[in-house]
Formats: structure tokens, sequence, C-alpha cells
């Protein structure tokens, strides 16, 4: 069977059998978040544990217990905690199977207690990404063989047999990392051991690594375990290229510091080397945002060398290529040096369905804090809004938490206390769960009004088909780095800091014109806003329009693209008649977006239509994005096909007039 063409979503077998294997950082990495029970559950990640081997590290976030971690190497039996010295702690209702798609667990409280919500990692062995190494100390300097198909970047190893403090070490850790330690269950700064280092003072390599006869490494007959991560050595993407962890380091500022690590992470440990400090993980499910603490959006902090519970982050957020730290002593700070490891955000694969990446919503509100809407997917991105009411049209993404917009009016982004709301621990945000969105009580966002009809369309983020970039501008044509691994067909970008329109790229139209979400005015000429530039598979370009690029202001951008048999970005032109458009599906689009480009008719609305509400041969509900009117319901302008949708004849010519020519955006 061929490869699936996927823009960096296959490897190269890393064991020389020649053939190119697919291999994807979903099938190697996973955070899950989820609720316990106190009896027994099963978490259903996709990576497989049973053949392959790795680790499940799990924290409690909502309560103050141990970091617990599991690995296939010492089996379900034993665990070991990263906040504590003890060796193997005899743990049988833990994890309690390690399954071919995730794991089970038992009903110990610290990885499955009732009214407790809980983070889980995991690592799966794969070269050039992670591996688990178990030894038998001699208490003679020696190597140990290992797995990882490229140079350690970070090692962590924790004596087994008795009670002893964890050894860290990384890449990056001052500039003789094999003479100098980190203690992952403590706060303490590098520590210089002279004469003992625990790494032999021999650096590792491809194939092994060293230990000295220190008795956290290599007493005689003391057992060992480590954890290995991979540093920048590709083994992903189609060319076995593509870098998937980053072991990195930086040295702060007495400003805002930024570091780039050449992806998106979804998962980051950093700690600082030259004072003391806690270790800390942000991931992108519990909230690894763009901030800022300002406007009140923040990350959430679990700690490893604690058992603290989680907790609101103000200086540490996410960009499309790596960080930004601020000026604060544990994360940043003029002079204060780190270290971290980083994980790149998935997926990696091109989706081959609609369903997996896109999900239309109808619910009824409650007018009940912390209610989840439900939308089946892993949602990154959402527009929402009330059906029957003269209402805003909202629209938000996981970058941005809890902070929204409305597509029909120019204003900054706005966060409501009980509008997009947290879960009903009171943490992370509005998408720090595995399948929707939180919704508040409050009216100002039109998302969970009483015995009300509401609607909700969710996005996930996915190569080729939608991506979500947060950037802040310059005043000066710069580019703007994305991760749609394909060439951006359709662009809405919008001021977060800033009232201003809603700007809209689309291919078919081309890098000289725009138009405005929240208005009907046609696509108008406009050098100001992209530069007179074509976006490329990697950047978009930006010129000085205060809707796109205002120095100091903050933006979002959503990009999306054509996925053959997904979704379909393009153009039909208009006859007056019924004019089929073929977007290459098989079971016709559940979503359809449609802008009049040459707007002679004086009719440019931005329609959107939906299977949820119905897309059939009788009356389609429609809403309009630049408009709060409530939805339309009894017209039948567009009709299904099973290859794409129809456009009927007699619908008004912001839709089909003879001669038009009509943007749209469509998903199966």
């Amino acid at each position: 069977m061929p490869l699936q063409s996927t823009s960096g979503a296959a490897t190269y077998d890393a064991f020389g059998g020649g053939a190119a294997v697919p291999n994807y950082i979903e099938d190697v990495f996973s955070t899950w978040l989820y609720a316990g029970n106190n009896s027994t559950q099963t978490i259903t990640n996709g990576i497989d544990l049973s053949t392959k081997g790795g680790l499940v590290w799990l924290k409690s976030r909502s309560s103050a217990l141990d970091n617990v971690l599991f690995d296939t190497a010492r089996g379900t039996s034993f665990e070991l905690r990263s906040n504590a010295t003890n060796g193997n702690i005899t743990q049988t209702n833990g994890v309690t199977a390690f399954n071919t798609t995730g794991f089970n667990l038992g009903n110990y409280f610290a990885v499955n207690g009732s009214s407790t919500t809980y983070a889980s990692w995991t690592f799966r062995e794969q070269p050039k990404f992670f591996d688990v190494v178990t030894w038998t100390g001699n208490d003679v300097a020696r190597t140990i063989a290992h797995n990882l198909g490229s140079v350690p970047g970070c090692i962590m190893v924790k004596r087994l047999d008795t009670a002893a403090d964890w050894r860290v070490y990384h890449r990056a850790n001052t500039a003789s990392p094999q003479n100098n330690y980190l203690v992952l269950n403590t706060t303490a700064a590098t520590v210089d051991p002279g004469i003992t280092p625990p790494w032999n003072d021999t650096q590792p390599t491809a194939t092994v690594f060293s230990i000295g006869t220190e008795s956290n490494v290599n007493a005689s007959g003391g057992t060992y375990v480590a954890y290995l991560f991979a540093h920048d050595a590709g083994g992903f993407g189609l060319t076995g290229t593509d870098n998937v962890i980053s072991c990195g380091s930086y040295t702060g500022t007495a400003g805002v510091t930024t570091v780039n690590v050449g992806f998106e992470p979804q998962w980051l440990l950093i700690k600082r080397t030259n004072g003391t400090a806690d270790w800390k993980i942000v991931d992108n499910m519990r909230g690894f945002t763009v901030g800022p603490e300002s406007v009140g959006i923040y990350s959430s902090v679990l700690v490893p060398n604690t058992s603290g519970a989680e907790a609101a982050n103000s200086t540490l957020y996410i960009t499309s290529t790596g960080f930004n730290v601020g000026n604060y002593s544990s994360e940043g700070g003029a002079g204060n040096t780190f270290v971290y490891i980083a994980i790149r955000r998935g997926p990696m694969k091109v989706p081959t369905t609609g369903t997996s990446v896109f999900a239309p919503v109808t619910y009824t509100g409650t007018n009940v804090d912390n209610r989840l809407v439900d939308t089946g997917i892993l949602t990154d991105a959402i527009i929402a809004r009330r059906r029957n009411d003269v209402v805003d049209t909202t629209m938000s993404n996981r970058l941005q938490a809890d902070g929204l917009q409305f597509t029909n009016l120019p204003d900054d982004q706005k966060i409501y206390a009980d509008g997009l709301d947290t879960a009903p621990d009171g943490l992370g945000n509005s998408f720090s769960v595995m399948n929707g969105f939180y919704v508040g009580n409050s009216a100002s966002t039109n998302l969970n009004q009483a015995s009300t009809p509401q609607l909700a369309y969710a996005f996930r983020r996915a190569p080729s088909f939608m991506d979500v970039v947060c950037y802040t501008g310059t005043g000066s044509a710069r580019t703007v780095a994305h991760n749609l691994a394909a060439v951006p067909e359709l662009m809405i970008v919008k001021s977060r800091s800033v009232s201003a329109n809603w700007a809209v790229y689309a291919a078919v139209v081309g890098n000289t014109s725009y138009a405005i979400l929240n208005s009907a005015n046609e696509f108008t000429t406009g050098s100001t806003f992209w530069n007179n530039t074509t976006p490329t598979a990697s950047v978009f370009t930006v010129g000085d329009n205060a809707s796109t690029n205002s120095s100091g202001v903050t933006y979002v951008a959503y990009l999306a693209a054509t996925v053959p048999g997904v979704s379909k970005v393009g153009s039909y032109t208009g006859t007056g008649s019924n004019v089929s458009v073929n977007c290459g599906f098989t079971s016709g689009a559940r979503f359809v977006m449609i802008k009049v480009i040459n707007n002679s008719f004086n009719e440019g609305q931005w329609y959107v239509w939906d299977s949820a509400r119905g897309i059939s041969s009788g009356n389609d509900p429609f809403i309009l994005l630049n408009q709060s009117s409530a939805e339309t319901t009894n017209t039948d302008y567009v009709n299904t096909a099973s290859n794409g949708f129809v456009v009927n004849a007699g619908a008004p010519g912001g839709i089909n007039e003879s001669g038009g020519t009509y943007l749209f955006w469509a998903i199966a």
C-alpha cells in the first residue's frame, strides 16, 4: 500500500529495514485528561504500550497528590514518584494494564480517586523519541546500552531498591553537562559533584550512556531505571527529518524571552539551572495559551517535584515556533539559565475523514455554569451562537482559552466570567477537556441561554485542514509562521487587543484583495493587508494594515485548505439554475460557507449551512456570520450531494446569480 502524502507524517524505519514506516507524534505521545471514579477505567489515547513499551506519568490536577510513574520495563506492580526519593513502591491498583491503545486504571486514589481530576502523559518507546532502560549496579564505571537510536538529550535515572534522589542529565545543563546533574525531586540548582560525577565525565552516544560509581546510579547490587529523551534527532516525517522533541536551554532577559524550538510544542518541561526553582510542566490540553495575563488568560502548571495541585501560570506562553517566558525568576529573568524538554504538537497525520476534525452540534441551553458542550471530537476552535434570537456569533480557540470574539463585530477580545467557562473543578480553561468545550451562564456570550436552541461548530487543528496562529503585530510588512503544513487557501485574521475589522484572504481571489468578515462588502483591492504576497506552506505575509499588523497589537489567524475527501476551499460560477459543486466528497458536505466575490448584486452576506440543522431537499436553515440576525429557516437555497453540495435555482444573488463568482468552504 502506498504511503499517504502527509506533509510530514511518516518516518523511515529507524532500524534500517529500508521501507518507509508511517510514524507520527500522536502515535508515541499523548496528554490525556480524565476524571477519577474510584473504581476502574480504561484510558484510550491511541498509544500502543503493550507491544511497543513506554512510560505513563500521572498527576492529580485538583488535589495535592503525588506524581506517579508506571513503565513497561518495571511492570504494572510498581510505581515511582517524581516528587519523592522512594524506590519501587508496590502498587497493584494504579496502572493495571498496558494496552495497544492506552492503559487501564485501578482505584488507587493517586490516579483514580472519586471527585478528582487528572492529567496523564504517555511516552511510547520509539527511536529518536523516547526509551526506557533498566540495569543492576556493580560499583564500577561502565556504559549502559540503549535503543534511542540517537544521542540522548535528557536522561532521568531513579534507583529502585532503596530511597535515593533522582539524577537528571541534560545536554544543555552548563558547558559540561557530563560533569553535572539536576535533581528531579527537588528545587536544587545544578549540582557539580566534583570527582564522582554520575555520568563518569563522559557524554552519551547514540548507543550507550555512561555511569560512574555514585550510588544513585551504580551501587553494587542496586537496581535502576532510566528514561531517555531524544533531541532534534529527526526520524519523523516523509523524509525522516522532522523533529518532534527538543532538549534545549535559554537565558532569561529583563523582559519577555522568546525561545524558538522549531515547532509549536504541546508539552513543555522547564527547570532553572543557576538557582533554586520548581520544575514545571505545561501542556496544551490543560492550558498552554498565548496569554496575556493582563486580560485574564493564563497557562496551567503542574510541578514534578511536589504533590501540589494544578496552578495558573502568568508568564509562560506558547508560540507557533516555541514559547515565551516572562521576567519571573523560576521561568525567566535577566541572566537566569534554564533547560527544557519540548514535544511537538500533533496531530501530524493529514485527516482522512471530516468527522475526525469537524463536528456541527445543536444543543439546548441550560443556564448552568461549567456545562460541557460535547462535540465528540477534541475541539481546538469553535463558532457558536443562539439560533432563534438576534445575537452575536462567537468565535474562539484553544490558544485564546476563555477569550472570545464575535464574527459580526470589530470588537477586541472579550472574557466573560461565565461565558466560555472552566470545567467543574475550576481548573484550566474552556477547552481543557478531551471532547468539547465548557460554557457558563452568561447571556453575553449567547452560548448557554436557558431552554434556548444553540448551535456550535467544532474544529480540530490538523495538517492541511485547519490551523490557528496567534501573533503580535510589528507595523511593518512581515511573515508569520504557521503549522498548516500546506498553502493556506482561506485565512481569517482578527485583532485581539484592539477593535478592528476581521480580514479575509482567499486564494481564489488573490493576494492583492481582501474581504471583511463582519461586513457584506465585496472583496476589495488593498496591498496593506497581505503585502501582495501569496502564503506558503510555512508562512503567510501581512502588510501594515490595522486589521492584520499594527505595531504591538495581538492577532489571531484561522487558516484552512483543501484536504481530498475531507474539505474543499474553492469557487464556483453562478448560473441562476441549479449549480452542482463537486468537492470530491463521498457522503456530501456537512458544512458549507459561501461568500460572493464580485458583489455587483449588493448581496454579499457570509452564509453558513450545516448538517446538524439540515442540508436536504427541503428548507435548510442558515446563519449569517456578518450579522446578528436569527437563523433563517424558510428557504431552500442549498441541497446536499454525495460529492459536495448543490446551490439551487432561485437562490439570491449572494449565492447564485448568473455570472457571479462565489467563494466557498465545505467540509465533509
